[in-house]
């Protein structure tokens, strides 16, 4: 514990000064006292000043320790002292240390600073000692580093030849490694790796991004490989090498692809909600760069889509929906206006999520070009620009709903036949014509669906009996009423004994037959005037036949089906002449028949019908006879009468078979100056002979009656 020392105060009466007045002059010999310049010093020095503070402090500590030691030991030698005592023993001391200090503080001084300078003495002898030992540590290495220096100077010269060597290798090698950088570069860029090669060769890679990755790479090597060949030196063999491989591996792809799309497509079968994922559109686009595998892998998915649209249309026909919901369209069948709705429905439905299936497989509608076509509305015509992939669509979505035609049109015709109400006629129509228009805005006019609707619209605006040459309904509502009167009066008949039966009925009959079968001749040459094509002759026999038939059951009315048997040979006959007439023209022998009853006696057949022009008017008879018109006759496949029908066709033939006979005859005669008249009539059938034409039609000669 440090104990500062104060300097005892001098006593005031040993150091007081002599008062003076404010005003009393000092006078110089007070100046130059020294005791009193002493005394002034000591009175005016501050010991509030850092550094008389720290020498004030240095005192301490100096003075302190020595203090220090002595207390200690008075302090604990003896524990059970009285502390005023202790506390007088310390004061005595602190006041002997003091004047102590006073008198020797220069000693101590010195003493301490000899102390302190034999320290540094000691210490700088030790730091001597020790830089001569570096000093010959220094020496020694310097001598070792001369050494060192000294033998590596002899091995650089040594091998400096070795050092260029290794030089000159590392020039290469840096060289060498920018190569082959280069090279890496360029079969990185210009070539695939394993990896690729297998996703687009090998079959247990499926298609997908991978796949398409290496595709991609492989188009992108070839543009490259193009752009190099381009160059001033031309083609290189690295490049055509590059193409070769290159195209092996798209070719592969692409046969990959189209393996892929067809076993895909196969799959598309009754499923009507289809469903087109990312993969799918890349491989369309991709393969459409080869148009002619697209079109054989499209075929498939045509194939398909027309089975499964066919037979799910039948299926919404016959057994509904699943469950039995929505119930069989064939159970409305009673309701031609909901039955014709339905089908055509289901078939728009059909063709609506068909277009969106083929416009999602090709993609259209997904760029920004695509907005309009996107934002079409419901019923509005749908454009074509002219792309590939919009034809594509259009081309297939006609296809897939071409077997839909047949059934179609077969169920709506027979619908539209089938309706006595004109009524119901013109809504079922109409309705038709709805959807015509409805699909010719949604799969264009050139499509067969929409020409099969417009067919079938035509015929149903038609009148019902227009086309048709059987007996009209009011025919047939006017015979039954006969019929039942004649059965009436025929149960009547009391016996055999009165008179001619039939004579009291007769005035009956011609009061309700003669009028028919005028109307009917009369509506047959009016309806004939504005639709020439229509076959009247054919019509007139079917009705009248018809109103025979209805007496044939009677035998009351055996004279007045003689009368009618009179008026149908009439029109027989007349019928007779013109259906041989149109197998002569048919036969392309009609001008020839006319030239040779025309001619006058005096001229020479050779000279108006020469070999040049008969040669292939006998071509075309022969190919005729091979036609199934011989056997069958188209116009009068109409007669609800077989037996008119072949009588009619028989006597027409053999009529064709005399005037050929006669043309033979005409040829062959010398007069007429044909050369070689039996090889020009031989040259084709019947080569001449009217007995093979009467076997070819089927008759006998004897029939020459006709």
């Amino acid at each position: 514990m440090s104990v500062q020392t104060r300097l005892p105060a001098p006593s005031t009466s040993s150091l007081s000064v002599p008062p003076r007045n404010a005003g009393t002059p000092v006078s110089a010999s007070q100046t130059r006292n020294p005791i009193t310049i002493r005394l002034r010093k000591i009175l005016g020095t501050n010991f509030t000043d850092e550094a008389t503070t720290e020498a004030l402090r240095t005192l301490s500590e100096l003075y302190g320790t020595q203090t220090n030691g002595t207390d200690s030991d008075d302090d604990w030698s003896d524990e059970d002292a009285d502390v005023e005592l202790a506390a007088q023993v310390q004061k005595e001391c602190l006041n002997e240390t003091a004047t102590r200090a006073r008198k020797n503080l220069r000693r101590d001084l010195e003493n301490k600073l000899a102390q302190g300078s034999q320290q540094f003495l000691q210490a700088f002898s030790e730091v001597d000692q020790k830089l001569d030992e570096l000093q010959n540590h220094v020496s020694a290495m310097r001598v070792a580093c001369d050494e060192a220096e000294t033998q590596l100077r002899l091995s650089s010269e040594a091998s400096q030849s070795l050092l260029d060597r290794a030089e000159s290798l590392r020039s290469e090698r840096e060289e060498v490694e920018m190569r082959k950088s280069i090279v890496m570069l360029f079969l990185n860029r210009f070539t695939l790796s394993d990896e690729e090669a297998e996703a687009m060769t090998s079959r247990d890679v499926p298609i997908g991004p991978r796949f398409f990755e290496a595709m991609n790479k492989t188009e992108r090597i070839r543009n490259d490989c193009r752009v190099l060949m381009s160059g001033e030196d031309g083609p290189t063999k690295a490049g055509l090498d590059i193409m070769a491989s290159t195209s092996s591996y798209l070719e592969q792809g692409y046969e990959k692809i189209y393996r892929w799309c067809s076993f895909e497509f196969r799959q598309m079968g009754r499923d009507t909600q289809l469903e087109v994922n990312s993969t799918m559109q890349q491989a369309i686009s991709r393969l459409s760069q080869r148009p002619e595998l697209l079109s054989d892998a499209l075929a498939f998915l045509t194939q398909t889509r027309q089975t499964g649209l066919l037979s799910a249309f039948l299926d919404a026909l016959t057994r509904g929906g699943p469950s039995g919901l929505p119930r069989p369209i064939e159970l409305h069948a009673h309701d031609p206006i909901r039955y014709v709705g339905d089908m055509l429905a289901w078939v728009h439905q059909a063709i609506a999520a068909e277009c969106e299936f083929l416009e999602s497989l090709f993609g259209l509608g997904e760029k920004p070009e695509d907005d309009s076509r996107a934002r079409r509305m419901v019923g509005s015509v749908r454009t074509f620009r002219g792309s590939e992939e919009e034809e594509w669509v259009k081309e297939l979505l006609n296809s897939a709903v071409t077997k839909l035609c047949v059934p179609l049109k077969v169920r709506v015709q027979q619908t539209v036949r089938s309706q006595e109400s004109s009524i119901v006629s013109y809504k079922v129509a109409n309705l038709l014509q709805y959807y015509m228009l409805t699909m010719r805005r949604t799969i264009g006019e050139d499509a067969l669906l929409s020409t099969t609707l417009s067919e079938i619209t035509d015929v149903s605006y038609k009148d019902p009996d227009d086309s048709s040459l059987t007996p009209p309904l009011p025919i047939l509502e006017h015979a039954q009423l006969l019929r039942e009167i004649m059965q009436v009066y025929d149960s009547s008949l009391l016996d055999d004994t009165t008179a001619e039966p039939g004579e009291t009925f007769n005035r009956i009959l011609d009061v309700m037959l003669d009028p028919a079968m005028e109307m009917c001749a009369a509506a047959a040459e009016e309806k004939a005037r504005y639709r020439p094509q229509w076959d009247r002759a054919v019509f007139v026999l079917n009705c009248w036949c018809y109103l025979q038939n209805v007496l044939e059951a009677f035998e009351f009315t055996s004279e007045k089906r003689r009368t009618i048997q009179e008026k149908i040979d009439v029109r027989v006959k007349v019928l007779e002449d013109e259906h041989y007439e149109n197998i002569l023209r048919d036969a392309s022998l009609y001008d020839t028949v006319a030239i040779i009853k025309s001619k006058s006696p005096s001229d020479r057949l050779s000279h108006v019908l020469p070999a040049q022009q008969l040669q292939p008017t006998l071509a075309r008879f022969s190919l005729w006879l091979s036609s199934p018109e011989v056997v069958h006759s188209p116009r009068l496949s109409a007669l609800t009468s077989p037996s008119l029908h072949s009588t009619i066709h028989r006597v027409s033939l053999a009529r064709v078979t005399k005037a050929y006979a006669q043309l033979c005859e005409e040829v062959r005669k010398p007069e007429n100056r044909y050369e070689a008249a039996s090889t020009l009539l031989g040259m084709e059938r019947p080569f001449g002979q009217a007995g093979v034409l009467w076997a070819i039609f089927g008759l006998e000669e004897e029939s020459e009656e006709y």
